[in-house]
């Protein structure tokens, strides 16, 4: 085994030591949900963002607020309204005054930070604000930034936004379009506690009971992880199964295509009979980049520096549930995307 190897399975080895003393960190305060606390944190530790879709009151704003407090970043709240503007989270430019050294006093403009100046943001329920502000919040989640009064302004590194949204909420919503959507790394489902973990939520909450969160890493050992997961190894047929499987969620286009132009690539070339009977748009090249890389950060989970066909099945739901729009059949026979996704997971074979 060369130097080369040994440094690979030792970062690999502290990689996954890294990651379960956080995952049991947030086990502190949050009670079940295993998979989507490993959901959010190979999230962040990617480097994407996280959408998670669920009742309220199960625990979002806590899990995010514990998981700031194990990696040592600072952490902002924004509930989002639909009165609530861009600048409003973004910040805006104020007029304040200062002394000159002969006594009067001058004005200037000055930039206040907003809310999304913080490393880890919890957007929540933000499909009860306009279109206008989702823009806002989803630009800087792709470009890391934020321009107010014609000057960029950087946002704190690493960057992650966990946004919130409620499946029961229906009235003064603006649902995210599927271009937004297409910005999120993972959609997670969160559903009910059981019986067993909803006794032991009461036993913590309306007792005495008291949780303090260790701190495992910080700001600069987290990029450097974010940096690891990319250099992890993946063969060329690991790959292609990814793209494949992002392949068969594209039905072919008839007329070539809604602006009637032409339609290039192999779309429906690969597409399972589920997706060619209900799916109308299937997963873009963010999905390929999203099941890679996710991949990825499940084998170093496990102490690999080298990816795995089923690493690749493992994250492929998170990865495109949200990337799908159903036809009108599919809503007419209660056909869900996450049917459609597992079924075409076991169907694209290994070797293409």
């Amino acid at each position: 085994m060369t130097m080369t190897e040994q440094q690979a399975r030792a970062r690999a080895e502290q990689f996954a030591a890294d990651f379960s003393a956080i995952r049991a960190e947030v086990g502190k305060a949050i009670v079940g949900h295993g998979e989507i606390v490993e959901g959010v944190l190979m999230c962040l530790f990617c480097g994407g963002h996280a959408l998670l879709e669920g009742v309220p009151g199960i625990g979002k704003t806590l899990l995010i607020r514990t998981l700031s407090q194990a990696v040592q970043l600072s952490f902002s709240r924004v509930q989002f309204t639909p009165d609530l503007m861009p600048a409003d989270i973004t910040g805006t430019s104020i007029v304040i005054e200062k002394d000159r050294p002969d006594g009067s006093r001058a004005r200037e403009f000055a930039f206040q930070a907003g809310p999304l100046f913080a490393q880890m943001v919890l957007a929540d329920e933000i499909n009860r604000a306009t279109p206008k502000t989702q823009s806002a919040l989803l630009e800087a989640m792709a470009e890391r930034s934020v321009t107010v009064g014609g000057t960029t302004h950087p946002l704190p590194r690493p960057f992650f936004v966990m946004a919130t949204q409620n499946p029961l909420e229906q009235e003064g919503t603006y649902p995210l379009p599927e271009a937004q959507l297409d910005r999120f790394f993972f959609k997670l489902l969160v559903g009910y506690s059981g019986r067993a973990e909803l006794t032991e939520i009461l036993r913590r909450t309306t007792t005495d009971h008291a949780v303090t969160i260790n701190k495992v890493v910080d700001a600069t050992r987290l990029l450097e992880h974010q940096q690891l997961v990319r250099e992890v190894a993946i063969a060329e047929h690991v790959s292609d199964l990814a793209v494949r499987i992002v392949l068969a969620t594209q039905p072919a286009m008839e007329g070539g295509g809604a602006g009637g132009g032409v339609v290039a690539g192999d779309a429906g070339k690969y597409a399972t009979p589920l997706v060619s009977r209900f799916v109308r748009v299937g997963a873009s090249p963010r999905a390929a980049q999203a099941i890679v890389l996710a991949a990825k950060c499940r084998a170093l989970m496990q102490g690999r520096f080298n990816v795995s066909a089923e690493d690749v099945r493992g994250v492929a739901l998170a990865a495109l549930r949200h990337r799908l729009i159903l036809n009108f059949e599919a809503a007419a026979e209660g056909v869900s995307t996450d049917s459609i996704v597992r079924n075409l997971i076991e169907t694209v074979p290994g070797e293409g």
